[in-house]
């Protein structure tokens, strides 16, 4: 078929023709421009920059795997850097990709500091691979040292310590027996001398203010502030071991303490409203409801064993709660 005979054929003809020529042109091009793509190669100036800027578009377009596959096939010769202060340019140096620089940069801007090299490994994104070939460059200035690698703060902790297993010992010591040693007075100047008292001497927490306290060995202003508190909260301390009850007490300074004659502020069950009541730390919302009930069923009280057979009062909680209560 000439050129001339394709005029002579039907409209539909026509269309299917033109169609695959137009098929067969599109193919041809995109054969010729694949294989220019696949010509190219990666090296000398001209190609890295084209790889970064693959890696970054990757990463644009949500692919930071691929972008950091771009950034780690380059040659990273590792320098020292500090986290805290290296610039994107010192970090792109390092073999890190666009999305982990970001990342440093946002976690320093949130406040984060680097203070030791095991900080960077947290960094998001970063692999186990570049961490362990960038820790042995990683140096944190003295700015960014915690405190305690400081000779001076050092020793004193250490000075702590000994100090924290001299009363430790003297606990294991007051472990092993029966009974608290004889009250010896405690006659020192404590204004003019603070000093700890010494083993086998007792604060009586019936009678002890925050300045007596801190006399302790392990106690200072927050827990003296604690102890003060919750004696209030209670109506007065009966024994020594209430302080266990204050969160996170240090055992170890329990020896140094007893109650003598010890004076508790009453609650009248007859009286106190239901929020009154469970403002006791040994009362708590369903039983001081139940002493409510009680009351309204059944009247007064008149002595705690009345609510024995209530299963928010068992044997000792009843006796928990003799020393603080009236009717």
């Amino acid at each position: 078929m000439n050129f001339r005979d394709f005029f002579y054929l039907q409209k539909s003809d026509r269309k299917a023709v033109l169609f695959l020529l137009s098929l067969a042109a599109a193919v041809i091009i995109a054969v010729y421009l694949l294989g220019n793509d696949n010509n190219r190669t990666i090296g000398g100036a001209d190609n890295e920059d084209t790889h970064f800027k693959r890696g970054a578009a990757s990463e644009r377009n949500g692919n930071p795997k691929e972008a950091y596959r771009f950034t780690e096939s380059r040659h990273v010769k590792p320098f020292p850097f500090d986290p805290n202060t290296a610039n994107g340019e010192e970090l792109e140096r390092l073999g890190l990709a666009p999305y982990q620089i970001r990342n440093i940069y946002k976690y320093r801007a949130k406040g984060g500091v680097f203070r030791s090299p095991q900080d960077f490994a947290k960094i998001y994104g970063l692999t186990r691979k570049q961490y362990r070939a960038l820790e042995p460059y990683i140096t944190i200035g003295d700015d960014y040292e915690p405190a305690f690698t400081l000779a001076s703060v050092r020793a004193y902790h250490e000075n702590k310590l000994a100090e924290r297993e001299r009363i430790h010992e003297a606990y294991e010591a007051y472990k092993a027996q029966d009974a608290y040693q004889p009250y010896k007075k405690y006659d020192r100047d404590t204004i003019r001398y603070p000093l700890k008292i010494k083993v086998n001497e007792h604060i009586n927490l019936a009678v002890a203010d925050t300045t007596l306290l801190k006399k302790v060995p392990g106690i200072g202003s927050g827990w003296a502030r604690a102890i003060v508190s919750y004696g209030k909260r209670l109506g007065g301390y009966v024994s020594v071991g209430q302080l266990k009850e204050i969160e996170d007490f240090p055992e170890e300074s329990l020896p140094f303490f007893e109650v003598r004659n010890p004076h508790t502020q009453k609650l009248n069950l007859n009286k106190l409203s239901l929020n009154q009541l469970r403002r006791h730390p040994y009362i708590n919302f369903y039983m001081a409801r139940d002493i409510l009930d009680y009351r309204r069923l059944n009247g007064n009280l008149s002595s705690l064993s009345q609510l024995r057979l209530l299963k928010n009062f068992p044997p000792d909680v009843i006796k928990r709660l003799q020393p603080y209560v009236t009717f």
